[in-house]
């Protein structure tokens, strides 16, 4: 058993964008579980529950977990990534504070797009950047190390995209949703203004 538990926090931990992701998308869920069951469901719900907890968790918490790893865990995170170990390693560990800093402050539902689509932003620049070295090193190199060849190439290049979808369902419903409040509103109060007695 404790054998099992061990194999099982290391595949979780070394494979921590997708850990990270399904976690948000649970989170998500029972965040939607909880708006259904007030009777508060909409469209902008969903996609803002999927994009804020993908700021909490995928870009956050995965941030903050790549500082500590590529600051306190160097040599090992390099001999993951099949690296020798180098001084730029910290600076990556300190773009990952920053990139998690503006995750953290991103995800209350409160910020709009703007705030969210920066916090994706510069992820998404560096993880295609680095999906692009990853790619030459497998090709130039041979590094088949999971840091470069596992499931980190793949997230690198589809977290983003999830992220920018995630964005692009919260602000287009979000948008459509305030037409429609502006639409009810309008509507009462013209129906209120033709009927003065039902406002007593």
């Amino acid at each position: 058993m404790e054998a099992a538990v061990t194999d099982l926090t290391i595949l979780l931990l070394s494979n921590f964008t997708v850990t990270l992701l399904v976690l948000g998308l649970l989170t998500a869920g029972i965040g939607m579980l909880r708006a259904r069951r007030h009777g508060l469901l909409t469209a902008s719900v969903v996609w803002g529950r999927l994009l804020d907890h993908f700021l909490l968790l995928s870009v956050g918490v995965s941030y903050l977990y790549n500082f500590v790893m590529h600051s306190v865990f160097g040599d090992f995170t390099a001999e993951i990534i099949g690296w020798n170990q180098s001084p730029f390693q910290l600076e990556v560990a300190f773009a990952s504070l920053g990139f998690a800093a503006v995750g953290f402050l991103a995800f209350p539902r409160r910020q709009g797009w703007m705030v969210k689509l920066a916090a994706l932003l510069g992820p998404a620049i560096f993880l295609w950047g680095a999906a692009g070295g990853h790619i030459y090193q497998l090709l130039t190199a041979g590094n088949q190390a999971q840091g470069n060849a596992g499931s980190v190439l793949y997230t690198d290049i589809l977290l983003p995209v999830a992220g920018f979808v995630f964005l692009w369902g919260f602000a287009a419903t979000t948008r459509r949703d305030g037409e429609v409040r502006e639409v009810m509103v309008a509507a009462e109060t013209v129906d209120a203004s033709s009927h003065p007695a039902d406002r007593l």
